[in-house]
């Protein structure tokens, strides 16, 4: 029996990534579209607006239209984690008020990451505010720890303090530090508490540790493979076929770090999804260029005639 299923949140979940029109704004169809199909290649849920999704390029009207379009357009709430966060209180509590009354699963909340050394204090007082502010029993809240792009992270303490003010609220953390044994510890810290991994390569030694799963980039391409892994690897009989399919997340999460990591992801969804809107990201970042795009594509080409072999 698979352990990591008994905690409240687990599985492959993706960080979707957002296409964009022409003039900037969320491509909503395309985002249906996508969705659907992570879905149908084996993914859990839509990990949607995080930082793979480029949520802080958009509006907070943009991100709210991008929520409700995508369950309009029929998936189901309870199998989204949008992130919801701002740098400060009342905007983070409107995005995650939104995000309850439309029913998702639970919201995604990063730190506030405007000022940087601040204090655990000053921390559990931006989500308890933002906690008692949307006064909701049907709120869940999975903690964002990124140090690398927040340069605000959430220590062991401060998760066991919000846990002890906020049972059944606080039901989870992200952790996109790079580090096995930073996920490892908030693991074994906490009884019956998601530690979903941040980054591919992470997941099948996090769940050998009691982790719940992954939320990450490159199950915008690889959602089958990391199902595999999820599905099968506390079952010895199944290692070759785990260690195999690990094989294939790694390789194609190398290539999705062959220049900077999200306008490649979205140059493969163009390949992937058949739709050139794919490359277009927001600024500050900026596009691949046509021979990146061009290199990556046959990378591509070869990674799916080998698992085709």
């Amino acid at each position: 029996m698979n352990p990591a299923a008994s905690l409240p949140i687990h599985g492959v979940f993706c960080a979707a990534a957002t296409p964009v029109l022409a003039d900037g704004t969320p491509d909503h169809a395309a985002f249906a579209t996508h969705c659907q199909a992570l879905l149908q290649e084996g993914c859990d849920g839509i990990a949607m607006l995080g930082t793979t999704g480029e949520a802080n390029s958009f509006s907070i009207a943009h991100r709210q239209a991008l929520l409700d379009q995508v369950i309009a357009a029929g998936i189901d709430p309870q199998r989204l984690l949008p992130g919801t966060s701002q740098t400060n209180v009342p905007d983070t509590v409107t995005l995650v008020r939104h995000a309850v009354d439309a029913g998702v699963k639970a919201a995604v909340v990063l730190p506030p990451f405007y000022y940087k050394g601040v204090s655990d204090e000053g921390l559990f007082r931006f989500y308890a505010e933002v906690i008692e502010a949307v006064g909701s029993n049907d709120l869940r809240v999975v903690l964002y720890h990124i140090p690398p792009i927040a340069q605000v992270g959430l220590s062991v303490e401060l998760v066991g303090r919000l846990l002890e003010a906020f049972p059944g609220i606080v039901v989870g953390i992200k952790d996109s530090s790079g580090k096995l044994d930073s996920m490892q510890t908030f693991a074994s810290s906490f009884a019956n508490f998601p530690v979903l991994a941040g980054a591919d390569p992470f997941m099948l030694p996090l769940l050998r540790s009691g982790g719940a799963g992954c939320i990450t980039s490159s199950s915008n391409l690889i959602g089958a493979h990391l199902r595999v892994v999820f599905d099968n690897f506390f079952d010895p009989a199944q290692d070759a076929r785990v260690d195999a399919a690990q094989a294939r997340i790694n390789a194609w999460r190398d290539l999705s770090n062959a220049y900077v990591q999200l306008p490649t992801i979205k140059a493969m969804l163009a390949r992937r999804r058949n739709h050139p809107g794919w490359t277009r990201v927001r600024p500050p970042l900026v596009e691949l260029g046509q021979a990146e795009i061009d290199n990556v594509w046959v990378q591509m080409a070869a990674l799916e005639a080998q698992e085709n072999v």
